[in-house]
């Protein structure tokens, strides 16, 4: 009833509204152009066997497919499609292509699709490329903040773009209303195509070079022997072949379950809007792609119409029962004129001779969008060889020629040319494919597009499904929550006022994280405050969230196996830690863990947050066959609460009978201990902050009782909670490495200054051994670098974020990966990697000399700061020295003092 007054209300407030009304008609979805070349692909069965089967003929299987041509496997692969090319939503899509996208490896992949699409119109292949521009727009000075930060950027990123003033929009599209605008981004490499024309054109390349095509052939079940793919049923028969290629847009979480074991695609369709005008007069064919980001909307021209959409800020969930129609008419959707209501006011408002265009239609059409808003490629986790290239969103256009590159890289060099881990399927977890929960999370996540993104996004949906023990204890101890692989983990804690205080029970409410802002955020007293403990007195922090997993053997198999996946010596002591990467056979970061030796033939893993699951996929596809080697991940088994501090030691000794004096129990070593009245605690001497201190990982039985202890015991000692905020602030300060951030599957320890951590002498070669000791012979091109800025106010100056260009000697030579405020700085502080770049910007070597022979700025929103350059971690002052943690630093060399 609500929806239908506010629709009535909109239609007298927007009397214009009117003609639009009553000239809309539905679309024909049967008038969608077809291939009418090659029938035979609609009855031919497909061969017996193959090498590579891909199922879906939208643009993405098509992008694919060409590029397996390309590369010489035309002949062994076959794309099978359940209904016609291009038939899911590539029909209906609105060819939206722009260079610029959230992240680094995204904007690499649109950039080699635009570089693809006009490759294929030169040689007379219709892609309807059209290179138009696209202008985005700015109503707020928050927005301007992001445009200048996305100029600054665009020198890393190598996309040519422009901030603009209102005056200039104008100029550029006078259709537009300019009063409330404060300025906007000009991209003049960015355009449109034709998603349809170029799936074909992309399937014809791919004929030419021996892909078969098979339409109205339905993949029904994938097998595997051992874990890997064996064939692939159809409605035409059986194939049998050695990989799988999943582009089935959003049927790719159903085709995911027809295999045994399901491989988890998470992704939900959404209703998703275009609005079609008739011809207008005089209408600018090349008028450039406008974006009203505030106003949640798009424009562009269309064959002399225009086709308007957007993304509202809550989304509409469409198929909620997970099944997705396969016959084109039904799989269309009815309008839904109330829900697009918020859209068409906002289109009416930046266009308002929009309101006297007749409308041809208003296409409502589903689009599948992941529960974290980005594209989901890479090899699927429960079987090996089964790929995925699936969730490209509404832009599957621009995505599909530089996904379709990486995805046939993966499947004929087993790597890519662009890392792209944050791409990669391995990034979630089963809850993540729950369909009520993907159902409740798309809801948020289209407006995303064009949502303001400041720094440190949280979700609001989704959240309190992974909780350790002492979650109520925290909360109610003012903890603000963040969320990490499901896991609600405190970011911070704050006081209570009475708004936080439930006036029915007297608990405290559930609250999420935030930032919003790109300056000094609401947080950074809170946070100061924390991190003053974690350095003068104790600091208590939930690392519940941290991967645990246990690896063991009756003999040393398990010694073995870590040998060979690890390039530090896993042959230490019992008792002992080491800090190891695990590399592949690049030398880049596949892991970056800490190992502690329980028993000679038992280990127990520590791995970042985000490496559930594929660092227990890497470890999983090395085993002995033999099955000597267990593996179990114990991360959802153990609490575990770090304290850290140089009081620690005193209070940790109050709670258990075990000599903690370092000459029994020295830093990076572990011990069983009894805490409290609990027993079976295992405890690390080490905090992965620096600090002095102790990660007890506890069985989750005794946690609750273990935390009360502590806090009781620690209140003489002035016991402060810390989040996650403290402890990455002092990590930041103490030049440590990010996994995801900092560490990829492309960086080094050579890079990086962990040299020392890779043992190329131990009697067993580890993967990656002989890239790294080439990388040693011929020099790194690249370092890993702290910068503390100077001459900037944390108070009124906008913040780094991360991503900003270094420059060295006023020329750019790199970009920030970490960034943050260091509260012993008294800075920001940047760790990023330095490049030597030559007149055409080919890198070369970088030495240490050179590293710390230039003068460095940081560009942060397009204000240059100057900044300091540390290659080692640096000695913080502190009024508690201990010489034993000092002595271990996260990089060595030459060490810097503040």
């Amino acid at each position: 009833m609500w929806r239908q007054s506010k629709l009535y209300s909109g239609r007298s407030r927007l009397p214009k509204f009117n003609s639009i009304w009553s000239n809309h008609r539905e679309i024909n979805v049967t008038a969608v152009k077809l291939d009418e070349k090659d029938d035979e692909t609609l009855t031919a069965v497909p061969p017996k066997e193959t090498r590579v089967v891909i199922c879906g003929g939208g643009v993405v299987g098509a992008a694919v497919a060409y590029h397996l041509a390309q590369m010489g496997w035309g002949p062994q692969t076959i794309l099978v499609e359940g209904g016609r090319l291009g038939g899911g939503t590539t029909w209906h899509s609105s060819g939206l292509i722009g260079a610029f996208k959230p992240s680094l490896a995204q904007s690499k992949l649109a950039q080699n699709s635009i570089a693809l699409y006009k490759a294929l119109e030169k040689n007379g292949r219709s892609t309807g490329w059209k290179q138009c521009g696209s202008l985005s727009l700015a109503r707020t000075r928050d927005r301007m903040t992001v445009f200048r930060r996305m100029k600054a950027q665009s020198v890393s990123w190598n996309i040519e773009c422009e901030l603009i003033s209102p005056e200039d929009i104008k100029n550029l599209c006078p259709l537009l209303r300019v009063d409330d605008l404060t300025g906007g981004l000009w991209i003049p490499g960015d355009g449109v195509g034709d998603p349809y024309e170029t799936c074909l054109s992309l399937i014809a390349e791919a004929r030419e070079k021996g892909v078969r095509v098979y339409e109205n052939c339905k993949v029904t079940h994938i097998l595997n022997q051992n874990n890997a793919i064996e064939a692939v049923e159809t409605t035409r028969g059986m194939v049998e072949c050695q990989f799988f290629v999943n582009c089935a847009g959003f049927w790719a979480r159903s085709v995911g379950k027809l295999s045994e074991p399901f491989v988890k695609v998470p992704l939900h369709p959404v209703e998703h809007y275009y609005l079609h005008t008739k011809r207008l007069p005089n209408l600018d064919p090349m008028l450039p792609v406008i974006r009203d980001l505030d106003g949640y909307t798009y424009f562009r021209e269309n064959n002399g119409r225009l086709l308007a959409g957007g993304f509202e800020p809550v989304a509409k969930p469409a198929f909620e029962n997970g099944i997705i129609p396969g016959n084109a008419t039904e799989r269309f959707l009815p309008e839904d004129w109330d829900h697009f209501h918020v859209l068409l006011e906002q289109m009416l408002h930046r266009v308002p001779s929009l309101g006297n265009a007749r409308l041809e239609r208003l296409c409502n059409g589903p689009e599948a969008f992941s529960p974290d808003c980005k594209w989901i490629v890479g090899e699927a986790p429960e079987i090996q060889n089964y790929y995925i290239a699936a969730g490209m969103k509404t832009v599957g256009i621009s995505a599909a020629g530089g996904i379709g590159q990486a995805t046939a890289e993966l499947i004929v060099n087993g790597s890519t040319s662009l890392d792209m881990y944050e791409l990669d399927v391995s990034r979630f977890l089963g809850l993540h494919n729950n369909r009520k929960f993907l159902r409740d999370r798309v809801k948020e996540v289209p407006g995303m597009h064009y949502a303001l993104q400041y720094p440190q996004h949280e979700f609001q949906t989704g959240r309190n499904l992974r909780m350790s023990p002492i979650y109520p204890k925290l909360r109610e101890a003012g903890a603000v929550f963040g969320q990490v692989m499901g896991y609600e983990r405190p970011t911070w804690f704050q006081p209570a006022d009475d708004n936080d205080i439930d006036p029915i029970d007297g608990s405290r409410k559930y609250k999420i994280a935030y930032t919003n802002t790109f300056g000094k955020p609401a947080w950074f007293d809170y946070v100061a405050k924390e991190y003053a403990a974690c350095r003068e007195t104790v600091g208590l922090s939930d690392y519940s969230s941290f991967t645990k997993i246990d690896l063991w053997s009756n003999g040393t198999e398990v010694v073995d196996l870590l040998q060979y996946l690890c390039s530090n010596d896993v042959d230490v002591p019992v008792g002992s830690i080491i800090h190891t990467g695990m590399q592949n056979h690049l030398g880049g970061y596949e892991n970056d863990c800490s190992l502690a030796r329980i028993a000679v033939n038992h280990y127990m893993m520590i791995a970042p947050t985000i490496q559930q699951t594929r660092c227990k996929n890497w470890i999983r596809r090395h085993l002995p066959s033999d099955g000597s080697v267990a593996v179990s991940d114990v991360t959802s088994a153990y609490t575990a609460i770090c304290i850290m501090g140089p009081a620690t030691r005193s209070l940790l000794s109050e709670l258990t009978d075990t000599d903690l004096n370092p000459k029994n129990f020295p830093f990076f070593t572990f011990k069983e201990l009894d805490v409290g009245l609990a027993n079976g605690i295992r405890a690390m001497n080490l905090t992965h902050t620096g600090e002095l201190g102790y990660v007890l990982y506890i069985p989750n039985e005794f946690a609750l009782h273990v935390y009360t202890r502590l806090i009781e015991a620690g209140e003489k000692y002035g016991i402060t909670h810390a989040g996650y905020y403290a402890t990455r602030a002092l990590r930041v300060e103490k030049f440590y490495a990010f996994w995801g951030q900092d560490l990829d599957t492309f960086t080094t320890p050579l890079e990086c200054g962990r040299a020392w951590r890779v043992k190329f002498d131990k009697s067993v070669d580890f993967i990656g051994r002989d890239a790294l000791l080439k990388q040693r012979e011929d020099g790194v091109q690249r370092k890993y670098v702290q910068l503390l800025v100077n001459d900037h106010d944390p108070d009124i100056d906008p913040w780094c974020w991360g991503g900003e260009p270094i420059y060295r000697d006023g020329k750019y030579c790199g970009m920030t990966t970490t960034t943050g405020y260091g509260y012993t700085f008294k800075k920001q502080v940047c760790l990023g990697f330095v490049q030597n770049l030559d007149e055409n910007g080919k890198t070369q070597e970088v030495t240490n000399e050179y590293v710390i022979s230039g003068d460095y700025e940081v560009d942060v929103a397009g204000i240059r700061y100057h900044a300091k350059c540390h290659l080692h971690s640096p000695n913080l002052p502190t009024k508690f020295p201990d010489q034993e943690r000092d002595s271990y630093h996260a990089t060595r060399g030459l060490q810097n003092s503040y």
